[in-house]
């Protein structure tokens, strides 16, 4: 441990030496079976190579338990790891932030039956820092050595300074779960932790069946034909992506394939012909029957604009309902109040968009107490919020409620 400046400490190396990467079958062995030996909960973290391959798998995933120490795995040399699964699927997994990992760990077949997410315990508290550097440093007067977080993970040997890295991220989770558990217990906010983490346990993110919806720029365009023709671009670019293993903006930007959309080519030359094209001159001929397929498609064949799930969005409720656009104003207004003097971002308090969908979907009827528990319950809010929020909604909608 090696100081940066005189005030906080820098963790510069594994307290235990840097370990070794596993990657052959019988270290997952060994690794599973230290596992198996160790107590307490696992911690757990995962490396991906976001902006270098085409997915969001891992390429590196690190594990620490009392008794057993740090270990390294590669599963992109050893697939599904189904041992490693049966060692510590059961337990008590700590993460930091574990949304960001849990999909990716899941395609190699661990999921965690509990767990303790160390950046939303922190959110709960209403702490100001919360990322994995600052809350040792705050809280446990230790720093970690940052620096690798964007790199390319799928690169083969990994530098030693990038295991370290690695490494350390799951150094001081376990200290780090423990103060947290203290701090929740003296605020009284064990319970909603712990109902957080056990929703965490079940999520997954939501699945979209039609992603080339999201291309940057499609939301301006009014033309079913022109839609069809970002979807055929959309398509062929993630065709191109996943076989080359990129990421899909190297093979084609969104603002490029609504340029073509836009500028209507009226051949192959004139596709070739717009400046952003030019790297694509090999595959042009490709990108030309993607948007000749979608020109050809018949009328009843071509994606219609369709209304998103849920309310509007909300710039338009002036316009649409101006009723409901002053009812949720009201209700965030008062949401936001509880939540400062809790000391918590409203967004871990409670997420927007129920509450949105509350306040649209009543049309304007009045809404009790218990129609406002069901409705959040409905969506997903969990109990400790709707015990926190459903009566400041009550009485942002009807200030002569008792």
């Amino acid at each position: 441990m090696t100081d940066v400046n005189d005030e906080t400490p820098v963790l510069r190396h594994p307290a235990e030496g840097v370990p070794d990467v596993v990657d052959t079958p019988d270290a997952l062995m060994a690794v599973a079976d230290a596992m198996t030996r160790g107590s307490g909960p696992v911690a757990v973290d995962a490396e991906r190579a976001s902006g270098h391959r085409y997915g969001q798998s891992a390429y590196l995933i690190q594990l620490r338990r009392e008794g057993s120490g740090t270990h390294l795995v590669d599963p992109a040399a050893l697939g599904r790891l189904d041992a490693l699964a049966d060692a510590i699927n059961p337990t008590e997994w700590i993460l930091h932030a574990a949304t960001q990992d849990l999909p990716c760990l899941a395609e190699v077949g661990l999921r965690p039956e509990s767990l303790f997410d160390t950046e939303l315990a922190a959110r709960i508290l209403g702490l100001p820092r919360v990322g994995l550097a600052s809350l040792t440093e705050d809280l446990l007067g230790v720093s970690l050595a940052k620096g690798h977080g964007a790199a390319d993970w799928s690169r083969r040997p990994l530098p030693e300074s990038w295991i370290i890295y690695a490494a350390l991220d799951v150094e001081l989770l376990h200290e780090l779960r423990e103060d947290l558990i203290e701090r929740l217990h003296r605020a009284g906010r064990t319970r909603w932790a712990e109902e957080e983490f056990a929703y965490l346990t079940t999520w997954q993110p939501k699945a979209d069946p039609e992603p080339w919806r999201r291309t940057s720029g499609v939301a301006k365009l009014r033309d079913p034909r022109d839609l069809a023709v970002v979807r055929e671009l959309w398509l062929l670019r993630d065709q191109m992506a996943r076989a080359a293993d990129q990421p899909v903006g190297r093979i084609l930007k969104d603002s490029v394939v609504i340029q073509i959309v836009t500028t209507k080519p009226s051949d192959q030359e004139a596709l070739a012909a717009l400046p952003a094209m030019k790297p694509q001159r090999r595959r042009i001929r490709r990108w030309w029957d993607a948007v000749e397929r979608a020109r050809s498609l018949p009328d009843d064949a071509l994606p219609q604009r369709v209304a998103p799930d849920g309310p509007p969005p909300q710039r338009s409720w002036e316009r649409r309902d101006p009723d409901a656009a002053a009812r949720l104003t009201a209700v965030r207004s008062a949401i936001s109040e509880h939540a400062a003097t809790l000391g918590m971002p409203p967004e871990v308090l409670v997420s927007p968009d129920p509450v949105r969908a509350l306040i649209w979907n009543a049309e304007g009827r009045p809404l009790t107490p218990d129609d406002i528990a069901t409705g959040l319950s409905t969506s997903g809010v969990r109990g400790w919020q709707i015990e926190q929020v459903a009566p400041v909604i009550s009485a942002a909608l009807d200030p002569t409620r008792p």
